[in-house]
């Protein structure tokens, strides 16, 4: 995926959460790009923090062991609940929380369009509007 899909992704998941009622987000500047650990967004609504690292493409998303442990650090010292957000081509946002985001053969993660399908949440559900049930 190119850096430019990339923030186009992240703009486009900032955009949805300033448009629900009560709900505020920013993009972290360079996040991915840092030394520091930085979310690609922190998004609140008064009672929640989220943290959200942003993933996109056709498939499947490999991502690296370091960005999840930072997501989990910086999460940790913010107060904020770390969530992987992913948008496959042709697909809506699915979310997931980091203990259901799939281990590489080595010390690495994956998600793909069937983890997202069957451990995700949709975007209505992250922000309190329904609560899907699973079957």
């Amino acid at each position: 995926m190119s850096k430019k899909k990339g923030s186009r992704v992240e703009r486009e998941l900032f955009h949805m959460f300033w448009e629900e009622k009560n709900w505020a987000a920013i993009r972290t500047a360079g996040s991915g790009s840092t030394t520091l650990p930085a979310p690609d967004l922190i998004v609140g609504n008064g009672s929640r923090v989220l943290a959200i690292e942003c993933k996109s493409g056709n498939g499947r998303r490999d991502i690296n062991a370091k960005q999840i442990e930072e997501l989990k650090m910086f999460s940790k010292v913010f107060g904020a609940e770390p969530w992987l957000g992913v948008r496959f081509d042709n697909m809506p946002w699915y979310f997931l929380r980091l203990e259901n985001v799939s281990k590489t053969s080595g010390k690495n993660y994956f998600v793909d369009k069937k983890t997202a399908l069957g451990k995700g949440i949709g975007f209505d559900e992250l922000v309190g509007k329904f609560k899907q049930k699973k079957l």
